[in-house]
């Protein structure tokens, strides 16, 4: 029987919904981290009369056919592009990205990385770094003697000095985006990876070109929404057990068709 194929992709498509949801919840407190959402197509149809076809009695077009459904797939699990709220932590090397782009940083093979979690830090030989240690670019190193740290809306980096009234400009981040952000391909450890999906990176100024600023002492919260993810962890538990359901007919079905004679 058709019926327990069809059922048993149902019950795959469900388990792969729950998996999604259940990262989801998982990176309730990931900074940048925004949610996915599990999209699925069904699969091909068996097409016992198709439509339009000519009937043979007395030649009139079938207006629908007889088209039946072979199940489910998966077709994708996106990206939904949202801004998390900020989060004020006071931290001099805290960035939340305020609207459009990422910050870019360089991995240990060389190739670039982006990233909106801003959660910053120095390393001992003064560069600033993500929590993984990878450098943000274009490479910004912190004297062992700046008293603090200032980082404005454009990206601008000052350190001040005890012994100078002015600071002292040491660099300039940029953010970077993507003509399809969904097409980003996500490494792990809030990094994502360019694509031929996602085009090629434009890198420029925060604040320009349609990207967003950079806030100071902010993290970018994760943008999942709790209440959401259960409704659609309800919705992917009950599919589970209606197509499950399906399978014990269909079994229920054979069982019977054995037993006659």
């Amino acid at each position: 029987m058709k019926a327990l194929q069809i059922a048993a992709s149902g019950m795959s498509a469900q388990q792969m919904r729950v998996d999604v949801v259940s990262n989801n919840l998982a990176n309730m407190s990931t900074s940048g981290y925004n949610a996915r959402r599990a999209e699925f197509a069904d699969l091909h149809y068996q097409q016992v009369t198709r439509p339009g076809t000519v009937n043979a009695q007395d030649g009139t077009v079938l207006p629908t056919g007889v088209q039946i459904g072979l199940g489910v797939r998966p077709a994708a699990v996106s990206v939904i592009v949202q801004q998390g709220s900020l989060l004020q932590t006071g931290g001099e090397l805290d960035l939340a990205v305020e609207g459009k782009g990422y910050i870019e940083v360089t991995l240990p093979s060389g190739i670039s990385a982006y990233t909106r979690d801003g959660g910053l830090k120095r390393s001992a030989d003064g560069l600033i770094v993500t929590s993984d240690g990878y450098e943000v670019a274009p490479g910004i190193t912190i004297p062992t003697d700046a008293r603090s740290i200032s980082i404005n809306a454009a990206g601008e980096v000052f350190a001040y000095f005890n012994d100078q009234v002015a600071p002292q400009q040491l660099g300039q981040i940029t953010l970077a985006t993507f003509a399809n952000e969904k097409g980003l391909e996500a490494m792990g450890s809030n990094l994502y990876l360019e694509t031929a999906a996602s085009g090629a990176a434009a890198v420029a100024v925060p604040g320009e070109d349609g990207l967003g600023t950079l806030r100071q002492g902010y993290l970018e919260e994760s943008s999942v929404d709790p209440v959401r993810e259960v409704t659609e962890l309800i919705k992917a538990q009950r599919g589970y057990e209606l197509n499950a359901k399906v399978i014990t007919a269909a079994d229920e079905m054979l069982a019977a068709t054995t037993q006659v004679r």
